[in-house]
């Protein structure tokens, strides 16, 4: 396996662009969980605290892909710097409002603006799209992210809620301020793995790629996965608080991270034939049955291990949407097709962490169960709904290479 992963980083530059884009994506899952620590500390109201963290989910859901189609306009030296002094100001202005203390609504406003954070999944994945464009190290490179994804969504909440509980209830939010500005000005100072910008035939295209088939559908399947991902998140710390062992909710969900990170790191190594179409109809069929134990486990244990076997097959399904949106979009507008995907899957998780919620105090964990599973069933539809817009240009496409 450490082959493809050799062949991958032989270009010159991809080593510093896979640590810049590391540390750059690390500040997104601090922030919202570093925004529901800190209010709840400051203003003790956790229906305000999850508010005003929603309010940044959505708001970054909705802008990045307009940041992104800025990014595949005019490059991202120009344009991500001042998204970044954007999304930095509102993060700062939030915690001056925590500590004047000023009112509810300007929480609200500083968290739409720190919303404007650029999608550094989608410009990292963009690089390497222009490295390795139509070669076999563009799966690896593209499993490779999939599981930077998953380690920064592991390492980052703790780290937040750590600094926020032992230094200062503003620290997890300054620290992803911080990370964020420090990230991205390593990323930009990557200036070999830039993509180039391409010609473009008269006037810039106006309408969203939302309206391509393929991408609404891919997007629409990434927000079905992403409420799996939610809804796993609520319903284990559920299950472990109900047997009394709250701690142990952390093991669960990593679990679930560590089948997604092994599950990448091999799929990045595989060379297979098979149409890339058909494997994501395999992958959403897998995904939707793994849901289905989680409705009979009756021990800690068990459920680590039912996440961990639900978690094997998240990252190559992500992968292949990846690759499949690389061939579909124009090279031109890669970033935003990309970043669509991204924000699918945020909006996702946290429409799955709130529908899951309130099943789970409404009616137990086990109904928190059925809504990962109707979710799976919703990705499996989805897939094969995806079928015949992803066959005329792609069905004769293997995943090796991915090749256009």
């Amino acid at each position: 396996m450490a082959t493809p992963y050799r062949d991958l980083f032989a270009a010159p530059g991809t080593a510093g662009l896979a640590l810049a884009g590391l540390l750059a994506r690390l500040p997104l899952p601090m922030t919202g969980i570093g925004i529901i620590t800190l209010l709840s500390q400051l203003r003790g109201s956790y229906a305000l605290a999850g508010a005003v963290s929603a309010t940044f989910v959505l708001t970054y859901a909705l802008l990045s892909p307009q940041v992104s189609r800025w990014v595949d306009r005019h490059g991202q030296g120009r344009v991500l710097p001042w998204a970044t002094a954007a999304s930095a100001c509102g993060l700062l202005l939030l915690l001056v409002c925590t500590v004047l203390p000023a009112p509810d609504w300007t929480l609200f406003a500083a968290a739409m603006l720190a919303g404007g954070m650029p999608s550094v999944s989608a410009m990292v994945r963009a690089r390497w799209t222009a490295i390795h464009r139509g070669r076999p190290q563009l799966q690896t490179a593209y499993s490779l992210e999939t599981v930077f994804d998953e380690v920064t969504f592991i390492a980052g909440p703790p780290l937040s809620v750590g600094l926020s509980v032992a230094v200062w209830p503003q620290a997890g939010v300054l620290a992803a301020a911080l990370l964020l500005v420090a990230g991205m000005a390593a990323l930009l100072l990557q200036r070999r793995t830039e993509p180039p910008l391409h010609a473009r035939e008269g006037a810039a295209p106006s309408h969203s790629l939302l309206r391509q088939p393929e991408v609404l559908l891919l997007a629409v399947l990434m927000l079905a996965m992403g409420v799996i991902v939610g809804t796993v998140d609520i319903t284990s710390v559920a299950f472990a608080e109900q047997r009394g062992q709250p701690l142990a909710a952390s093991g669960v969900l990593s679990a679930y991270a560590l089948g997604s990170c092994v599950a990448g790191l091999l799929f990045g190594a595989l060379k297979l034939q098979w149409p890339m179409p058909r494997l994501l109809l395999l992958g959403a069929a897998a995904t939707a049955l793994t849901p289905l134990p989680l409705l009979w486990v009756g021990s800690l244990p068990a459920l680590a291990l039912a996440v961990l076997v639900a978690g094997l097959f998240f990252a190559p399904t992500m992968i292949l949407a990846m690759s499949l949106v690389e061939q579909r979009v124009p090279g031109s507008r890669l970033t935003e097709g990309m970043t669509w995907l991204l924000a699918g899957l945020n909006i996702g998780v946290a429409l799955g962490a709130a529908l899951s919620g309130h099943r789970v105090d409404a009616a137990g964990v086990r109904a928190g169960f059925v809504i990962a599973l109707a979710a799976g069933v919703a990705v499996l539809l989805v897939a094969l709904l995806a079928q015949r817009a992803l066959r005329p240009s792609v069905s004769l496409s293997p995943v090796e290479g991915v090749h256009r």
